[in-house]
């Protein structure tokens, strides 16, 4: 039998494989910035589901504490892994581009996750909207891959902010959650950990000028510091809520009788309001009500604690005021808030119609 040469037909093969890889690799590069943008809006949908999941269960924030750990644990390899001489100049790359791939994918799930959480405890119209809108702007930047990649993972104070903002965010809801600590505690113990784990970011790029990086990490520090001493009211104090409110002339048992849709006219009569709140069973936390006319305090009750023992259908609280020649027929609003002065809902009543 005549023995056949293969040896031709094996080259041919490794040689049309290899033009295939080439065409494919180059189409790749030529392509790559649309692709990345391509798979933003898929993280951007993604992220989408990740909010309606938050939005109706809260045992997620459990897995968020891994998802947090191993940012914190890749952030700070990495710059050790770039270094490394025991790897090639690809490899270096490609193992930056998994690990910031992983990590976009994690602050996603966390931040998207929040959003929800926070907004339902935010109140339309107040300042903490505002902390919403940063929130928000930070998840559709971790879903931006050329944005991200190229700027704030290539630079060490932007990795240290947003990992600090994102940390801050979550360990401020998931605190009161997960192990029932009031709100005002909460957002130090979750501002400590995240002036750390951004400070411990800082401190691991060595190719940062020592000045430098105390100077970034004094001002994380300080920012946050600032954020939870003088910046509470602009953070809503989730997971509390707003559930219901109502005005009334009568209250009987924790229920208004007699309810108002305007302020009454009649001086010296008593206007009540109702507020139902939503928290955890274990959460201990003061709130009150302060009443308002036209942007002035004119009451402010004194703080009821939110007990355990709370109604089923959420904690009720409610007060009252004595109409008086400027009060009485003018709207009014109650804000009602945390012993730490965060808002957590506002009631209106508006006066008689003309």
């Amino acid at each position: 039998m005549e023995a056949r040469d293969t040896s031709g037909e094996h080259v041919a093969l490794r040689r049309s494989s290899r033009d295939v890889w080439q065409r494919v690799s180059g189409w790749l590069a030529v392509h790559e910035t649309q692709l990345w943008w391509l798979h933003s809006l898929w993280a951007l949908a993604f992220g989408i589901g990740v909010m309606w999941l938050g939005s109706r269960n809260f045992a997620y924030l459990r897995i968020a504490l891994l998802h947090v750990t191993f940012i914190w644990i890749t952030s700070m390899a990495l710059p050790y892994i770039v270094r490394s001489g025991s790897l090639s100049k690809t490899w270096r790359v490609r193992a930056q581009l998994v690990i910031n791939y992983f990590n976009k994918n994690f602050y996603q799930q966390l931040l998207f996750f929040m959003l929800p959480i926070y907004w339902l405890s935010t109140t339309p119209g107040s300042a903490n909207v505002v902390f919403v809108v940063l929130l928000a702007t930070a998840a559709l930047l971790s879903t931006m891959d050329i944005v991200y990649d190229r700027h704030v993972a290539m630079r060490r104070v932007l990795t240290a902010l947003f990992f600090a903002f994102a940390v801050f965010a979550g360990a401020t809801a998931a605190l009161p959650i997960l192990w029932q600590i009031d709100t005002v505690s909460a957002l130090w113990l979750a501002a400590t950990i995240a002036a750390g784990g951004a400070t411990t970011l800082l401190v691991s790029e060595r190719r940062l000028e020592w000045q430098r990086t105390w100077f970034a990490g004094g001002l994380i520090v300080l920012g946050l510091f600032l954020a939870v001493e003088y910046g509470r009211p602009l953070i809503p104090p989730a997971p509390l809520r707003l559930q219901r409110s109502a005005f009334g002339t009568q209250i009987i048992d924790n229920e208004v009788t007699r309810p108002s849709r305007s302020t009454p006219t009649d001086v010296r009569s008593q206007l009540y309001v109702l507020t139902v709140i939503y928290a955890p069973q274990r959460l201990h936390e003061r709130v009150r009500h302060v009443w308002y006319q036209e942007g002035r305090a004119i009451k402010r009750s004194r703080y009821y604690e939110i007990t355990p023992s709370g109604d089923a259908r959420g904690y009720r609280l409610w007060s009252g005021l004595t109409l008086t020649r400027d009060t009485a027929g003018r709207a009014l609003h109650v804000d009602l808030e945390t012993e730490g002065g965060q808002l957590i809902g506002r009631a209106r009543l508006p006066g008689p119609a003309h």
